[in-house]
């Protein structure tokens, strides 16, 4: 009976599966239960059939003999032989010695667990269990970024990532094209694609709403009481207490005896009880000389009461009592221009004086002197204020610049509104509100022709093209191109070649703009092309190089900016959006920029890659004018609220330097193309020139200096100077007012 337990027992140890195989080829073991029983028949021989014996038991319920019998250990050298030699034959050969036991003894019933196949138990696995692949723990992923696996599998080969060769384009056509994108999302432990079921996509639903996961589970159901109020026989639980129940804590103990050391050495104090009383002081009680406060240098004492004098008594002397003048003058002052803040009165008795009726406000103003007056006395630093005005030099030395009124260009019967100089400086064109154009000759003041268009010029551009002969003019809701034929007649003449020479398209594009030919009539005056928009056109502005202008429309949208090709007649609009209802718009002079100044921002526009580059902020109120240095790196722009702002765009977005010398709205600022001057006209009919040196040297700042206050334009409907223009080769500025005239300074 020995020799059979333990050779079961080895048998048992040497074939149980503890641990899962990973090689599939080999044969799945037989399950460890049936081996233990196939022993049995060796016992049932040599003893009683009925039942089984104690140490079978043992092993059917798991229990294993400690070894402790000395049978068993007298013949475990025999049972290792024949232990050795029955698992060399293997579990064929085990399941051949089953079966034969079972045939020699037929009356012996068979066991439910002999029937069992005997398979791998790990074949068929019914745990609930995720799929686990990537076998790498509970390690962060973001360790596997620059690897090319992202884990290892249960037999420890890489996972390899796979290869997202897609594009934003592709990504964007599998979102379209595929009816699962919806419900496909990406398994960070392996990497791949995975497509959720509809089950998965109902307790995603779920969860997202605020909802339990399981849709059978009722957060609502009524509440079972375990514990019940009424008294019962038996207990919950009848469970013994545990022995630390009944021995004191040695943690607590230790706790306690550190607490206890503390309260000696006083490192822990009883809390004392706090006193309900508020607690006032005196802010200047420290009145003592030895004191703190007193023994400081800079100490101020408490102000002191003024006494009382004569006129506070309750019989003061005659002279201290005000009459019936001087009581009305004393009642119509101020109480600060006040020398008495009280009316002086005479009473026959003490007993008669009456309650005083500003003694309260007294009291509180003799606080406030109190809690407000300093106690403390500060040096203040003797800095000469001289010293904070910054080094200027004097204007004598910032010459050339306009000083003085040399010419007026008197023609107009109403307000002059803009002005522009022809490129060789030689010729003068202005806008007025009375309906006509004027070309002026600048040396002598001479007004060479006239033309009439029908409408309030908003606007005059002359084209900066020396080889360009034309005049844009902003009428109304068009923009007329004139040819004055001034000056040279061969350049006049190329210009009307220029513009016959062109050929409209078989097929025209649909355009924001219509461009209409002059009529016969209209070729007389000058007029060679109508441009017309449908609404009314503020400011017309040419390109540097004389075939674009821009041109800005007085409506809402992204229509308010168009650009217009001359040589091709073709109108584009260059925005989608609108930012506003826009003032003012200019052409860098050497970069393909397009500065667009809105009521509250510059936002400075590449042509070429059509976005947005800069956003000036001016921190000013309705930008009402803007112009550009020659340069091209710095701006300025006049505003409503009497500000001129100076950008420098290589600095900041933010104002470089806010210059505040008008009282009034200023309504045009310019740059002078040569010289380092700038102008501006305002309102309160003055031009402000100044010189304004920008260096080649990016860490030196550009020097402003105000030179020059020029005046004469009389105001007219609380108008003043409506343009500033200079000239394109000396140091002069023309002025338009509101008078009606225009004037030089030189």
């Amino acid at each position: 009976m020995a020799g059979s337990r333990s050779a079961g027992r080895a048998a048992v140890r040497s074939v149980r599966p503890w641990k899962r195989r990973p090689e599939p080829e080999l044969e799945p073991e037989p399950e460890p239960e049936p081996r233990l029983l196939c022993t049995s028949p060796l016992s049932h021989g040599a003893g009683s059939d009925s039942g089984l014996s104690d140490s079978e038991e043992s092993v059917f319920s798991g229990l294993e003999d400690s070894g402790s019998d000395s049978s068993e250990d007298e013949d475990e050298g025999d049972e290792k032989g024949k232990e050795g030699a029955g698992s060399d034959k293997g579990p064929g050969a085990m399941e051949k010695a089953t079966e034969e036991q079972a045939q020699a003894d037929p009356a012996r019933p068979r066991t439910e667990m002999a029937s069992v196949p005997t398979a791998d138990e790990y074949a068929e696995d019914s745990s609930d269990e995720e799929d686990i692949r990537n076998t790498v723990g509970n390690v962060p992923l973001e360790w596997y970024d620059d690897f090319p696996h992202v884990g290892y599998d249960l037999d420890g080969r890489c996972i390899y990532k796979p290869l997202r060769t897609q594009d934003e384009l592709d990504q964007f056509l599998d979102k379209m094209d595929n009816p699962d994108y919806w419900r496909t999302v990406q398994d960070p432990t392996t990497g791949r694609d995975l497509r959720l079921t509809d089950e998965q996509v109902v307790l995603v639903r779920r969860l997202q709403s605020g909802q339990f996961g399981d849709a059978g589970f009722d957060p609502y159901e009524p509440a079972v009481d375990f514990f019940s109020g009424d008294v019962m026989i038996h207990p919950v639980t009848n469970r013994p207490a545990d022995k630390r129940s009944f021995i004191p804590s040695l943690v607590e103990k230790e706790k306690v005896s550190r607490m206890v050391h503390a309260i000696k050495m006083g490192w822990i104090q009883p809390r004392r009880p706090r006193d309900p009383t508020p607690s006032f002081y005196d802010l200047w009680a420290q009145e003592d000389p030895n004191a703190v406060l007193g023994r400081h240098k800079m100490h101020v004492p408490a102000p002191k009461l003024a006494l009382p004098g004569h006129a506070e008594s309750y019989n003061p002397p005659p002279e201290y009592l005000l009459g019936e003048e001087e009581r009305a003058v004393w009642e119509q002052q101020e109480p600060s221009e006040r020398k008495l803040n009280f009316l002086p009165r005479k009473f026959p008795s003490l007993r008669a004086v009456p309650a005083y009726g500003r003694f309260i406000q007294e009291r509180f103003e003799r606080c406030l002197d109190l809690y407000l007056c300093p106690r403390q006395r500060k040096m203040r630093v003797n800095v000469d204020p001289e010293d904070l005005i910054p080094k200027l030099p004097r204007p004598r030395d910032l010459q050339p610049f306009p000083t003085c009124q040399a010419l007026v260009y008197r023609g107009h019967s109403d307000l002059v509104r803009c002005l522009s100089v022809s490129p060789g400086g030689q010729w003068l064109a202005s806008g007025s509100d009375d309906g006509s154009l004027r070309l002026w000759e600048v040396a002598t003041a001479r007004c060479v022709r006239t033309v009439p268009v029908g409408g309030v010029v908003r606007s005059v551009a002359w084209n900066p093209n020396p080889t360009v002969c034309l005049v844009a003019v902003a009428v109304e809701d068009s923009v007329l191109l004139l040819n004055p034929a001034l000056g040279d007649r061969l350049v006049a003449g190329g210009t009307d070649q220029l513009l016959s020479a062109f050929f409209p398209p078989e097929e025209p594009a649909s355009q924001p703009a219509r461009w209409l030919e002059a009529s016969e009539e209209e070729r007389r005056v000058g007029l060679r092309l109508r441009i017309c928009h449908g609404t009314p056109a503020t400011q017309v502005t040419w390109h540097g190089r004389g075939d674009y202008l821009a041109v800005v429309l007085a409506t809402q949208g992204h229509t308010q900016v168009l650009i217009h090709q001359l040589s091709r007649r073709r109108s584009q609009s260059p925005f989608r959006r609108s930012h506003g209802q826009v003032q003012r718009v200019a052409f860098h002079p050497s970069r393909p920029f397009l500065l667009v100044a809105s009521q509250r921002s510059i936002r400075l526009y590449h042509l070429l890659r059509q976005e947005l580059t800069k956003k000036l902020m001016p921190n000013c109120k309705w930008v009402s004018s803007l112009a550009v240095h020659p340069a091209g790196d710095n701006v300025i722009c006049g505003s409503y609220d009497s500000k001129l702002v100076w950008f420098d765009l290589d600095l900041s977005t933010k104002p470089y330097r806010v210059l505040r010398h008008h009282k009034k709205a200023l309504r045009a600022v310019a740059f002078h193309p040569r010289y380092p001057l700038f102008a501006s006209g305002s309102d309160d009919g003055t031009v402000i020139v100044c010189h304004g040196m920008v260096y080649n040297d990016l860490l030196q700042n550009p020097l402003l200096v105000p030179v020059k206050v020029l005046k004469g334009h009389t105001l007219t409907r609380d108008l003043g100077v409506l343009d500033v223009v200079f000239h394109p080769t000396q140091p002069w500025v023309f002025s338009s007012g509101a008078d009606g005239t225009i004037r030089l300074f030189s």
